[in-house]
């Protein structure tokens, strides 16, 4: 079958669509005929070698949405045929607040699924929403869960609260604005340019600024009038910007770090606001179904930017890198 390959960490232009060995499902699993994949960032700093426990080779890709082609022994519940999109994890273990030391995503440690086919866990599928495409539904699993998890179970994000997403366009971000709109709370946005925030405004923003300004900490808390929750996977370069417009009990959560590891700030903005600054990850199986009860609910469909074949996959991953603006980029099989 053919994949998207990365045969060694040496950067994006070392990876290739090339043939690798037709997966078989071991008991428990199921194999399924992807349709639609999607390229996250993750694919990019995976090729630098810069993603815990890395292994190569091995074929990209964390998000999918397919048929199920095969049954391994042992599954029930689902049949050959089904029209299906994939958790994205394995092994997340009991603990809900984080993940077991053996959990990961496909696409590394485990195969990926910018490839013709992929074998995961039956537990790991879910009907693909009738009112999606195979691409809208390739384009969700992971930013639109990790956007979930952060917002909805660490951030605890309630209706007529306002919301802070910094640095919007990515497919976190992109997935958290249209869940805290259906959700009712009052959401503003930075961004790096006029027309990536006027897109916010356009999918239900109140309104946003340049991160690109360097006077743009001046402005959040007259813009936003208080915040209440900041969405940020980038807190290094934004931290600092936007700390002083919490409102008291704010909770802060970080699903990144781009931009940098390191993050200064005083601890009297914290404690003297009784705020919270948090972690988040990824999501369980429980986020992963809520948050499709969600989208079906307020019928959410993820924002696509670009659509590529899989035969010109290493172009997707490339346009990503070097011409992403706001949205998803969607491999096709």
């Amino acid at each position: 079958m053919k994949a998207l390959y990365l045969e060694k960490a040496d950067g994006p232009d070392s990876v290739t669509v090339a043939d690798v060995e037709m997966p078989a499902p071991g008991p428990g699993e199921v194999r399924v005929a992807l349709k639609a994949a999607s390229i996250n960032h993750r694919e990019l700093f995976i090729t630098h070698g810069q993603y815990p426990g890395m292994v190569a080779p091995i074929t990209l890709g964390c998000d999918g949405a397919g048929i199920v082609d095969c049954l391994g022994e042992g599954v029930s519940g689902v049949v050959e045929g089904d029209e299906v999109l994939l958790y994205p994890g394995r092994n997340w273990g009991p603990n809900r607040h984080a993940p077991a030391a053996d959990f990961g995503l496909l696409g590394m440690p485990f195969a990926g699924t910018i490839a013709e086919y992929v074998c995961v866990p039956a537990e790991n599928l879910a009907p693909k929403p009738a009112f999606m495409s195979f691409e809208e539904a390739g384009a969700l699993p992971l930013t639109a869960l990790t956007s979930w998890r952060a917002l909805m179970f660490k951030g605890q994000l309630q209706a007529g609260e306002t919301l802070l997403i910094s640095g919007v366009g990515g497919g976190v971000a992109t997935s958290g604005l249209a869940f805290a709109v259906a959700k009712g709370a009052n959401v503003y946005v930075t961004g790096e340019s006029e027309a990536v925030v006027d897109r916010a405004i356009a999918m239900g923003a109140k309104g946003g600024l340049l991160f690109t300004d360097p006077e743009w900490r001046k402005q959040v808390g007259k813009l936003t009038g208080g915040v209440d929750v900041v969405l940020d996977g980038a807190p290094s370069p934004s931290f600092a910007n936007y700390v002083r417009a919490i409102n008291p009990g704010a909770r802060i959560v970080i699903y990144g770090s781009t931009g940098g590891n390191e993050v200064k700030f005083n601890a009297t903005d914290i404690f003297l606001k009784s705020a919270s600054v948090v972690g988040s990850q990824v999501g369980d199986l429980q986020d992963f179904r809520e948050m499709l009860a969600f989208v079906a609910e307020a019928q959410i469909k993820p924002v696509i930017e670009a659509t590529y074949p899989l035969a010109r996959a290493k172009e997707a991953l490339l346009h990503l890198r070097d011409s992403h603006r706001f949205g998803k980029v969607v491999v096709t099989m």
